[in-house]
């Protein structure tokens, strides 16, 4: 009987390869090979057509991973996808299931657990593995019309000025993988599929102010207009109002990936 073959995706190397040397030692396993962003994931799936693909959902590249979960899909239907994590979110599991994941797990899960349930997906069958905590299943759900709280509010603000999940991690002095949390949730709440989409959605919803951008020495933008003879007071007050148009973000984006 063939092994399982399998592709292991983490940007933590010194986890990623004890992983990798954990499960070698199961006789029916194969580890044919190891990425660190999503990029690297799926070359290599191309490449190695492995059997089962465990994918770190906070890796490089991996900012939105309902989006990374499609590509996949479509480049290797056969694929059997295995999300490990480190924060379970039932909104997240609620978005990826659909998709056609095979598993949600925990990167708590036991060495036996995680063998277990990659034998069992490729058993044949449709049954899925969810491992989340007791205390995110009995977290109250957030509250509709794409409220946020206080500080995804600020994490999208600074998205929207163009400011990378870096950058606003060290503005906030705090963690980069928390950011790519907050955003995710942003994503969820504002039913967004982008972090220009997620950014114009809080401005639509009144819950950030507009951008307004920052002009270069010597840009005609911002300087006060001066209406030339005779213009009409109505084309003078609709120039006023003209909105400035919203900088795109830089930095990480959501994968089209």
């Amino acid at each position: 009987m063939d092994p399982i073959r399998i592709l292991i995706a983490d940007d933590h190397t010194l986890l990623r390869d004890a992983l990798a040397e954990l499960l070698d030692t199961e006789e029916d396993f194969e580890v044919v090979g190891v990425a660190g962003d999503v990029s690297e994931t799926l070359g290599l799936v191309a490449e190695l057509d492995p059997h089962v693909l465990l994918l770190d959902i906070e890796m490089p590249g991996n900012q939105h991973p309902p989006s990374t979960v499609r590509h996949l899909r479509q480049l290797a239907p056969g694929l059997r996808i295995l999300l490990l994590t480190m924060h379970d979110d039932p909104r997240l599991v609620q978005a990826l299931l659909p998709l056609g994941i095979r598993g949600f797990l925990h990167k708590t899960v036991s060495h036996q657990s995680l063998a277990g349930t990659v034998r069992d997906v490729c058993a044949g069958g449709s049954r899925v593995t969810v491992s989340l905590s007791a205390e995110s299943l009995a977290a109250p759900e957030p509250d509709g019309g794409g409220v946020l709280s206080a500080r995804e509010t600020q994490v999208v603000e600074l998205a929207a000025s163009g400011l990378s999940n870096y950058r606003i991690a060290r503005r906030l002095s705090i963690a980069e993988g928390t950011v790519k949390r907050h955003m995710r949730n942003i994503f969820g709440k504002l039913s967004a599929g982008s972090r220009v989409e997620a950014a114009n959605k809080a401005v639509e919803l009144g819950l950030i102010a507009p951008p307004v951008a920052v002009p270069r020495a010597g840009s005609r933008v911002g300087r006060q207009h001066r209406p030339a003879p005779g213009e009409p007071a109505a084309a003078r007050q609709a120039r006023v109002q003209m909105p400035m148009p919203m900088p795109p973000p830089t930095g990480n984006t959501a994968p089209v990936t």
